[in-house]
C-alpha cells in the first residue's frame, strides 16, 4: 500500500485516503444558500475518491461573507440544502468538513474572479469590522474597531453555525483563522494594534482563536474532530511568523484541536511569496513535528508521486489538493493507478478504470 492511501483516524472518524479537498470558495450563493452548482461541485469530487472534502468557506454572519455569493450558516434555512450535499458525499464514502469562517476586514467585496474591490451599499455592500482600523489595502474599506461586545457575538455566531453544522451532518468543522480573515488578523500584529486584552503581546493576540475554539469544542460532539486553519506565515517582516504557529498550535491541540491545515499569507497585498511546487510543505512538517499535532499540507500539490512522498516522508499526515482537484475530480482514482494501489472505483464508472487497478 502506498502512504498516500492508508486510511487516517480522527477521532471516530476515518478517512478512506490521506487525499484531501481544500475549502475553495465558489461564490455562488443567494442568500447564503447552497443549490445545484453546490451539489454537483460537491458530489462529483466525492465520487473521484478523495478521503476529505472541506466545504468552502461558510460565513457564521451575513457580514461575515466575503462576497455577497457566499455560503452562510446564520440562519437554519441554510441547513438543510448543505445536509443534500454532505448526504451524497458520504453515500459515496467521502466524509464531508465545513468551513466555518468571518471574513473581517476583507468582506463585502466582489466575487473572486472578479476585480477584488470593495462593494458598495448600494451594491450590496456591508460595513466590515476587524481587530483596529486598518483596511486590508488602499482600496478596501477601514473596518470598524471591534468592541468586548462584538467579539462575543461574533464568538456566538461561530458556535451557532457549528451547532447548525451537526444538524446538517457534517463530520468535522474546520475554523479558518489563515488569510487574512478575521481571526488571521486578530493573531497579526500587521492588522491588530489593540492595546486591550485582544492585542499586544502573543497571547492576547491569540486569545479570540482560542476562545473560538474552546466555543466551537463545548458544543461540537466529543467523536467528531475539529480542524483549524492557518497562514503559518505573513511573508511580511513584522508579522505572523512560524515560530508563533508553532506555539498557537501547540496550544490548539491542549484545546482539543485535531488537525492543523497549514497554508500562509493573505494578511497583506503586498507579500513577496516564493510560490512553487509544494512551497508551504514545509511549515506543515515544522508544525507536524514542532507542536506534535497532525497536519495538511496544501499549496501546488500536483503529482502522485509528490504527494505521496509528503506523507511518507513525515511532511504531513495528509495533502489537500485544491486547482488540481478542480482540474480532475477523479485524480484520487488515476493517482490510485500511477501508484500502483488498488481502489475501489464508482461501480458506474467500472468501464473506464484501468485493467488492473480496480478493488471490485
Amino acid at each position: 500500500m502506498t502512504h498516500l492511501f492508508e486510511p487516517l483516524v480522527l477521532r471516530d472518524v476515518t478517512l478512506r485516503n490521506r487525499i484531501g479537498i481544500p475549502a475553495m470558495c465558489q461564490y455562488s450563493a443567494t442568500d447564503g444558500l447552497a443549490n445545484d452548482w453546490h451539489f454537483v461541485h460537491y458530489g462529483t469530487r466525492a465520487v473521484g475518491g478523495a478521503g476529505l472534502i472541506i466545504g468552502e468557506a461558510t460565513a457564521v454572519a451575513p457580514e461575515g461573507r466575503i462576497s455577497p455569493s457566499d455560503l452562510g450558516l446564520w440562519n437554519d434555512a441554510q441547513i438543510e440544502p448543505l445536509a443534500r450535499i454532505v448526504r451524497f458525499a458520504s453515500e459515496q464514502g467521502c466524509p464531508m468538513a465545513i468551513q466555518l469562517a468571518h471574513a473581517g476586514r476583507k468582506a463585502s467585496v466582489r466575487r473572486g474572479w472578479e476585480a477584488q474591490t470593495p462593494l458598495a451599499p448600494n451594491d450590496g455592500g456591508w460595513p466590515v469590522v476587524g481587530p483596529s482600523p486598518l483596511p486590508f489595502s488602499g482600496q478596501h474599506a477601514t473596518p470598524h474597531e471591534l468592541d468586548a461586545d462584538g467579539i462575543h457575538t461574533i464568538i456566538q455566531q461561530f458556535v451557532a453555525a457549528a451547532q447548525r453544522a451537526h444538524a446538517a451532518g457534517y463530520a468535522a468543522i474546520e475554523i479558518h483563522a489563515a488569510h487574512g480573515y478575521l481571526l488571521h488578523e486578530f493573531l497579526s500584529p500587521l492588522a491588530n494594534t489593540r492595546s486591550d486584552s485582544y492585542g499586544g503581546s502573543f497571547a492576547n493576540r491569540t486569545r479570540l482563536v482560542i476562545e473560538v475554539v474552546d466555543a466551537v469544542r463545548a458544543v461540537w460532539p466529543e467523536r467528531l474532530p475539529l480542524l483549524v486553519r492557518v497562514s503559518a506565515t505573513d511573508w511580511v517582516e513584522g508579522g505572523w511568523s512560524a515560530d508563533e504557529t508553532v506555539e498557537l498550535c501547540r496550544g490548539l491541540r491542549e484545546h482539543g484541536v485535531d488537525l492543523i491545515n497549514v497554508s500562509t499569507a493573505g494578511l497583506t497585498p503586498d507579500a513577496k511569496i516564493p510560490v512553487g511546487p509544494g512551497f508551504q510543505t514545509e511549515f506543515a512538517e515544522k508544525v507536524r513535528h514542532e507542536a506534535g499535532i497532525p497536519t495538511a499540507a496544501v499549496g501546488l500539490i500536483t503529482s502522485p508521486a509528490q504527494a505521496d512522498h509528503i506523507v511518507r516522508s513525515g511532511q504531513a499526515d495528509m495533502v489537500l489538493l485544491g486547482r488540481e482537484l478542480l482540474r480532475n475530480p477523479y485524480w484520487p482514482l488515476t493517482a490510485a493507478h500511477e501508484l500502483g494501489h488498488i481502489t475501489a472505483w464508482p461501480p458506474q464508472y467500472l468501464r473506464a478504470a484501468p485493467a488492473g487497478s480496480v478493488a471490485r
